[in-house]
C-alpha cells in the first residue's frame, strides 16, 4: 500500500469528487442570489469538475476550495454560506486521504449534508427523503469508499448529524 491506510485510486477518487460536485452545483443559485458577482463557489466547482473530468489533480482544487470557504464567511445567510461551503468542499474532495479516520468521510459527503440542509430550511421540515435521494446518487464505487473509513459521528451541528444519516444510508447499497 502507499502511503495511507489503504489504497485509494484516482478513478476512485474523481468518483468522490464528481458526487460532491453534483450535490454542490444545485446550492449555486442560493450562493448566486446573495453574491451574485463573487465567482469563487463557482470556481470551485470549475475546480472540482476538472479534476473529475480527468485533470491532474493541482493546486487549483485547493486553492478554490479555500477561496470559496472564504466566500461562505462572507455572506450573511445561511443557504447562500451553506452553498459556498459545499462547493469549497466539492474541490477539497480532490484531497481526499487513504486514511482511517471519520475525519475524511467530510470530504465525501459535506457537501451532500450542506444540500440536505438547504432543502431543509427551505422547507422548514426535516428531510430523510432528500437524504434517501442524495444517498441513491452515491453510484459505486462510492459506497464501497465510504466504507473504508469508519463511521461519520454524529456532532452537533445539523451539517455534522446528516453527514452522519448520509453515511448510514449510503453505507446500505451495494
Amino acid at each position: 500500500m502507499g502511503a495511507g491506510d489503504f489504497d485509494l485510486t484516482m478513478d476512485e477518487l474523481r468518483t468522490v469528487v464528481r458526487f460532491a460536485a453534483d450535490c454542490a452545483q444545485e446550492l449555486l443559485p442560493e450562493f448566486d442570489a446573495v453574491a451574485p458577482d463573487d465567482s469563487r463557489p463557482r470556481d470551485a466547482i470549475d475546480a472540482a469538475r476538472a479534476f473529475a473530468n480527468g485533470a491532474r489533480r493541482s493546486n487549483l482544487q485547493r486553492t478554490a476550495a479555500f477561496a470559496s470557504h472564504r466566500a461562505a464567511k462572507e455572506v450573511s445567510d445561511e443557504t447562500a454560506q451553506l452553498a459556498a461551503l459545499a462547493c469549497g468542499d466539492a474541490a477539497a474532495a480532490a484531497y481526499l486521504h487513504p486514511i482511517a479516520r471519520a475525519s475524511q468521510v467530510g470530504h465525501i459527503l459535506r457537501a451532500a449534508a450542506c444540500a440536505v440542509r438547504v432543502t431543509e430550511l427551505k422547507t422548514g421540515t426535516s428531510d430523510s427523503d432528500r437524504v434517501r435521494d442524495l444517498a441513491d446518487r452515491a453510484a459505486p464505487p462510492l459506497p464501497e469508499i465510504l466504507r473504508r473509513y469508519p463511521e461519520a459521528p454524529s456532532g452537533r451541528s445539523r451539517v455534522s448529524q446528516l453527514m452522519s444519516a448520509l453515511d448510514s444510508e449510503i453505507r446500505k447499497h451495494d
